[in-house]
């Protein structure tokens, strides 16, 4: 039964998201605030922490911030209000695995939470593991791409979007999460500038059919395995 520690500081919609989450068997435990959130949090081990971002004594950028600094992966997703693009950045720079905008869907959320899951060690890859792609073999920390005895020598953009492309493998690797974590922006020039490097990565794999690299429009890419 995997854990989450839920912080939410709405006295409503925290004890309902909470026991939605143990309805799908998840073991949940709820803070009511950033401070609350950092004990519980030292309890752990969390397989996943849910965080609203607008919490009084604590928000949750700054409680995040904290729990990265004693697990520097452990997955996060952000729950907030707030819809500006500048909140998002910052919620990913932080290094949110997602994003949800109140109100949302809960089984959106229930998605998104077993697709990253399933992206924890021991379920498949983490940074800076090999890579099984199709007929390619890919060594993120050489930046070697094999294929039938032949290396490719990636550049280094080349190589960290390949490595977040294969870790999100046949899931969506949403747009802003490799803008923020690779260029450090999202803005007209770096979606561009990756645009060009998905380009780059399609050739480097053409020569394996069963290999494609999906663009889902306004959301993101998906490496897709057939």
């Amino acid at each position: 039964m995997s854990k989450i520690l839920l912080i939410e500081d709405d006295p409503s919609f925290g004890p309902m998201l909470k026991d939605f989450l143990e309805l799908h068997d998840f073991e949940a435990e709820l803070a009511v605030n950033g401070d609350e959130g950092l004990s519980k949090f030292a309890d752990g081990p969390w397989d996943l922490c849910i965080l609203d971002v607008m919490m009084p004594k604590r928000d949750g950028f700054s409680t995040a911030t904290e729990i990265r600094k004693s697990k520097p992966n452990q997955p996060l997703i952000f729950l907030t209000a707030k819809s500006m693009k500048e909140d998002v950045l910052e919620g990913f720079r932080i290094g949110a695995d997602d994003y949800l905008t109140k109100p949302f869907d809960t089984e959106v959320l229930l998605y998104k939470i077993k697709a990253i899951l399933q992206r924890q060690p021991g379920h498949s890859k983490s940074e800076g593991d090999k890579h099984q792609i199709g007929e390619f073999k890919f060594d993120p920390r050489l930046r070697i791409l094999s294929h039938n005895g032949q290396d490719q020598k990636l550049s280094p953009k080349e190589s960290q979007l390949l490595d977040l492309l294969a870790r999100h493998k046949n899931d969506l690797l949403p747009r802003s999460v490799a803008l923020v974590k690779i260029w450090k922006d999202e803005n007209y020039f770096t979606g561009r500038s990756m645009d060009v490097y998905v380009a780059k990565l399609r050739k480097y794999l053409s020569a394996d059919p069963s290999i494609e690299i999906e663009n889902v429009h306004g959301e993101g890419f998906i490496l897709n395995i057939k």
